[in-house]
């Protein structure tokens, strides 16, 4: 006999999955991303692609790839790439990135914790702060694991809770919406101890060390917020969930310029801190 509450309430999940896997894909199409991270965070991807030894002829799965700052140095390595998204909007840009450095590789939509691969179809699998946002780091990571082979590689950079892309979530927290159920905040994925504890036992020879990366873009707080502001996907959702209220929006614009001031350096540049993790799949 078929259970129907059951059946009810897994269909609601799904639906409410649905929705907000629709809502973030809209997120991050919203301003300006491609433009941000080619201008401020290009160089992550080389650094990531270079901790995990992306070698000639490896089959490598890129995951929330975004434009491709990492897929792109990986498929230049000689590698066979596939750069997933579930914002394939950023795939133009990608693309044209592509072209200018003289990288081949395939650019695929797809779901983070659903991806559409085979079990152990890659010899390593690659995120550079993309997998962080998926919302339910359980599933995405099994995901990560399932696709990538017996012995390959997985590589990781995330931006950590205490460096400024965690504080700058911290910041915005009381001016979003509370986070549906099961979701958990993106930068946990730079805090180790989560991340050894999303791989469990099904990974081998852990590695990882927390950097940063210099931005010298912005001389005050202002100016960060402001680019953010106008082209970062999950501060434009923020700033359009309070438009109304003008108060909101005085005390929200007031925290981040703190949030940006607290790291400018006296030389007018700023340190933004990651976590870079790079294990072997058991």
């Amino acid at each position: 006999m078929t259970d129907l509450k059951s059946s009810s309430t897994t269909s609601s999940t799904d639906e409410a999955d649905r929705a907000l896997k629709s809502k973030h894909r809209a997120m991050w199409a919203s301003g300006d991303y491609p433009a941000l991270a080619h201008d401020l965070i290009w160089s992550l991807g080389p650094r990531l692609v270079e901790a995990v030894d992306i070698r000639p002829g490896e089959r490598v799965l890129d995951i929330a790839a975004g434009t491709g700052n990492a897929a792109i140095p990986a498929a230049l390595r000689g590698a066979s790439v596939v750069a997933t998204d579930l914002t394939p909007e950023l795939f133009d840009a990608g693309r044209r990135h592509a072209r200018e450095a003289g990288a081949e590789l395939e650019w695929r939509e797809a779901d983070a914790e659903a991806l559409p691969f085979s079990d152990g179809e890659f010899d390593v699998a690659i995120s550079s702060i993309g997998i962080m946002f998926a919302p339910h780091h359980e599933r995405s990571s099994a995901e990560l694991l399932r696709v990538t082979r017996s012995g390959g590689r997985i590589g990781l950079l995330s931006w950590t809770p205490s460096g400024l892309v965690g504080q700058m979530f911290a910041a915005m927290k009381p001016f979003n919406a509370p986070p549906p159920p099961g979701a958990q905040p993106a930068p946990l994925w730079g805090d180790e101890q989560h991340v050894r504890g999303l791989l469990g036992d099904a990974v081998t020879d852990v590695h990882a060390v927390r950097d940063t990366v210099r931005v010298d873009r912005f001389a005050s707080g202002v100016e960060f917020r402001q680019h953010f502001a106008s082209h970062y996907g999950p501060v434009i959702a923020v700033y359009n969930r309070n438009a109304d209220d003008p108060e909101k929006l005085a005390a929200l614009d007031a925290a981040l310029d703190a949030v940006g001031d607290a790291v400018l350096e006296d030389d007018g540049g700023m340190r933004w801190e990651y976590l870079l993790l790079t294990a072997t799949v058991r």
